[in-house]
């Protein structure tokens, strides 16, 4: 599944690139994220409920900054298994600022496996889409 979406930040690149690594941010702003902790540099072990449809699955994962170009771009790598379900997926995230506005641009792409594929598969996309919608526009919230 592949899913991309470019958010403005009213704010400059350096302000948005904090917000986009701070964990404590990260962790409020994540739809269904009961926990965010770092367990080694750009890493983190997080636990999140994700609902899709009528199932709600709790994903134990681990997730990785990588490939970080301050202010300007990063590789998120995410990994996880909850339920009898498995999502594995990794999105460029990418900055260009612009009179003092930044724009974030996102191209993911993923699989999932198990129960929530198999119940879920006709909305996984447009559940990705409005997480990732809801995600961005918490952190936009945080730049103000």
């Amino acid at each position: 599944m592949k899913v991309s979406g470019s958010y403005v930040f009213d704010a400059p690149a350096a302000r948005v690139w904090q917000v986009l690594t701070e964990p404590t941010l990260l962790s409020g702003c994540i739809p269904g994220c009961d926990r965010l902790d770092p367990i080694g540099e750009d890493e983190y072990q997080a636990v999140l409920t994700v609902a899709v449809g009528p199932i709600r699955v709790r994903y134990d994962a681990t997730i990785a900054i990588q490939e970080k170009v301050p202010h300007q771009s990063y590789r998120l790598v995410v990994s996880g298994t909850g339920g009898g379900s498995f999502v594995n997926g990794e999105a460029m995230i990418t900055l260009v600022e612009k009179s003092g506005k930044t724009t974030v641009s996102v191209e993911s792409a993923s699989q999932a496996g198990g129960t929530v594929a198999w119940v879920g598969q006709s909305l996984m996309d447009s559940v990705a889409k409005s997480t990732m919608d809801k995600f961005f526009s918490c952190l936009q919230q945080a730049t103000r």
